[in-house]
């Protein structure tokens, strides 16, 4: 029961922040720097635009594949052996997905331009790295633990 508080507890605040976060893009705020520029984007593929032809099957592939996910973290006990990681990876996607069905395409806003031009992206996608991390940073912790 512990476990699905707190996977549902970072589900539900990482949505909510995320989308806090893009509705105050979308109501008009930029920041420019030398290397970091906040500003609306509308990403209508997935990372750096791919699948962008895809067009309005995109959302419901994006869908499968989240919903496939879901279940596998629930068959395989990720969401009671991970439950803040999965949590984060599902508020995110969950974002994400909300902005393809509500929006022009996903809302994007960090846009990296200090020596190269890196992917714009958003919160969500953070937490979703973030979440992946973390996993890969216990299963290695418990490796190195178990060959001690």
């Amino acid at each position: 029961m512990r476990s699905l508080i707190i996977f549902g507890f970072a589900l539900i605040g990482v949505f909510l922040i995320d989308q806090g976060l893009k509705d105050l893009f979308e109501a008009g705020y930029n920041w420019q720097s030398k290397c970091i520029s906040l500003e609306l984007h509308y990403n209508k593929g997935v990372a750096f635009s791919m699948f962008a032809f895809l067009g309005e099957y995109l959302k419901w592939i994006q869908m499968a594949l989240v919903a496939l996910l879901a279940y596998l973290a629930i068959q395989e006990g990720w969401l009671h052996k991970y439950p803040l990681s999965v949590g984060f990876i599902a508020g995110g996607a969950v974002g994400n997905i909300y902005d393809r069905f509500t929006k022009e395409g996903v809302v994007d806003f960090v846009y990296w331009h200090c020596g190269f031009d890196f992917a714009v992206f958003n919160f969500a996608d953070v937490m979703i790295d973030l979440g992946i991390a973390l996993i890969l940073l216990q299963e290695l912790l418990k490796l190195k633990k178990a060959k001690h």
